[in-house]
C-alpha cells in the first residue's frame, strides 16, 4: 500500500506550485487567481530509499520497485465552502478519498501575488479551513441522525455519532476513539478525523529558520505536525539532476527536500513501516501498517499469501547490507525463521515460504 495526501488551503497559496513541484510535472496549472484548478490534479511520486538502492545493488537485481505516495492538488477552499460556496462542494468531496490532509498555508508577504483575504495571515487561514470543515461533519452526522435514517444505524452507531456531534457542536475537530470507531467514522464520511499535517510554504530567505508567521503557527498549534517549504524552491529542485540538486541544497542550506520532509512526516502521521524483499529478478519496498503481522505483510505482495502462510525467513535491513546477501546474513546467525505471530519491523528483509 501507498497513501494519499490531500494539499489543500485557501486560493492563492501555492499548492499547484507546491504539487508541480513535489510531482516534478506541470500538470496543475499555476496561476494569479482563485480556482485555478477545479479537477484535482493527480501524481503518484517514488518514494526515494536509500537501503532499497543498496539491496538492489548487492542483488544485482534486473528491477527495483519504490513504494509510492499519491499527491492531490485539491480546489481552493473559501469561507461558506460547506454551504457550496466557490468549489465547496467538489473540494469536501475530494477531501474525503485522501488518508491525510496536508494544510498548505501561506507565509511569506508578496505585492505580485493576491491573498484573497487581502492579508496574511496563516492561523486564521488556517481557521478558515478546520471551521469549514467541522460545519461539513455537522452537516453529515445531523443528516445520518434524521429520524428516516436512523433505522440504518445501530444503537452503538448513534452513540457515537451524538458524541461526535457534541465534539463538533464545541467547535473542535471530532477524534475517534479507537480503530473500530475510526473506520465507521471514515464511511460515514466525517473529514475532521483524517490525519493532517501544516505545511508553511515560506520565502527561500527564511526557509532555514522560519519568520513571524511560522512562529504564530507553532505557538497556537504547539501538539501538530508543522513542516516549512518554499514551494518555488522545490519547483527549482524538480528541474535539476541529482548532482546539480545538491550543489543547490547546499548553497541554500537546505538539508532535506520538502517532499522527504513530507514523506517522513506522513509515514509517522498514519504509522507505517517499510519492508523489502530483494533478489535477482527483483528489489522492491512495500508500505505496510506499523504493528502488522507476517501473514498480513505477505497479503500486500498477494492476497493468496496471508492464508497459505508458512513462515517468513527475516533479515534485518543493516545486516542484509553489512554481510552481502542472505546467505552470508545465515551463514553469521542473523538471518531468523519467523512465524504467524511475528510482527514485521520497519527495515526488515522478508522471504516468505507459502503453500502452492
Amino acid at each position: 500500500m501507498g497513501f494519499k495526501c490531500g494539499i489543500v488551503g485557501l486560493p492563492n497559496v501555492g499548492k499547484s506550485t507546491l504539487f508541480n513541484a513535489l510531482t516534478a510535472s506541470k500538470n496543475a496549472e499555476a496561476a494569479n487567481f482563485p480556482f485555478c484548478t477545479i479537477d484535482p490534479n493527480i501524481g503518484i511520486v517514488d518514494v526515494i530509499d536509500e537501503r532499497l538502492d543498496q539491496l538492489s545493488k548487492i542483488s544485482n537485481s534486473k528491477k527495483k520497485i519504490y513504494t509510492t505516495i499519491t499527491f492531490v492538488d485539491i480546489a481552493g477552499l473559501v469561507k461558506g465552502a460547506s454551504k457550496g460556496e466557490g468549489l465547496g462542494n467538489k473540494f469536501l468531496s475530494h477531501i474525503r478519498e485522501v488518508d491525510a490532509i496536508i494544510h498548505l498555508v501561506r507565509c511569506f508577504d508578496s505585492e505580485k501575488i493576491t491573498h484573497v483575504n487581502s492579508q496574511i495571515n496563516p492561523a486564521d487561514d488556517l481557521e478558515t479551513i478546520k471551521t469549514e470543515i467541522i460545519l461539513s461533519d455537522l452537516d453529515i452526522i445531523q443528516k445520518k441522525l434524521e429520524k428516516s435514517k436512523k433505522k440504518l444505524l445501530d444503537n452503538k452507531q448513534i452513540e457515537i455519532l451524538k458524541e461526535k456531534l457534541k465534539q463538533l457542536e464545541k467547535g473542535d475537530e471530532a477524534t475517534a476513539e479507537n480503530s473500530e470507531e475510526e473506520k465507521f467514522l471514515n464511511i460515514v464520511g466525517l473529514l475532521s478525523i483524517k490525519p493532517k499535517i501544516i505545511v508553511c510554504n515560506i520565502d527561500e530567505g527564511n526557509l532555514p529558520r522560519g519568520n513571524i508567521y511560522t512562529n504564530q503557527l507553532k505557538e497556537k498549534y504547539p501538539s501538530e505536525k508543522i513542516v516549512n517549504i518554499c514551494a518555488d524552491i522545490e519547483d527549482q529542485l524538480s528541474g535539476l539532476d541529482k548532482h546539480e540538486k545538491e550543489i543547490f541544497m547546499q548553497d541554500i542550506g537546505l538539508k532535506k527536500t520538502g517532499i522527504n520532509k513530507l514523506i517522513k512526516e506522513g509515514y509517522d502521521l498514519l504509522k507505517l513501516d517499510t519492508f523489502f524483499t530483494s533478489g535477482p529478478e527483483e528489489s522492491r519496498a512495500w508500505t505496510i501498517k506499523k504493528n502488522t503481522t507476517a501473514p498480513k505483510a505477505a497479503s500486500v505482495i498477494h492476497t493468496d499469501f496471508e492464508k497459505n502462510f508458512i513462515r517468513a525467513e527475516t533479515i534485518s535491513c543493516d545486516d542484509f547490507i553489512k554481510y552481502g546477501s542472505a546467505e552470508k546474513c545465515k551463514e553469521n546467525g542473523k538471518l531468523r525463521i519467523e512465524g504467524k505471530d511475528y510482527v514485521v519491523k520497519d527495515g526488515d528483509v522478508l522471504y516468505f515460504r507459502v503453500n502452492p
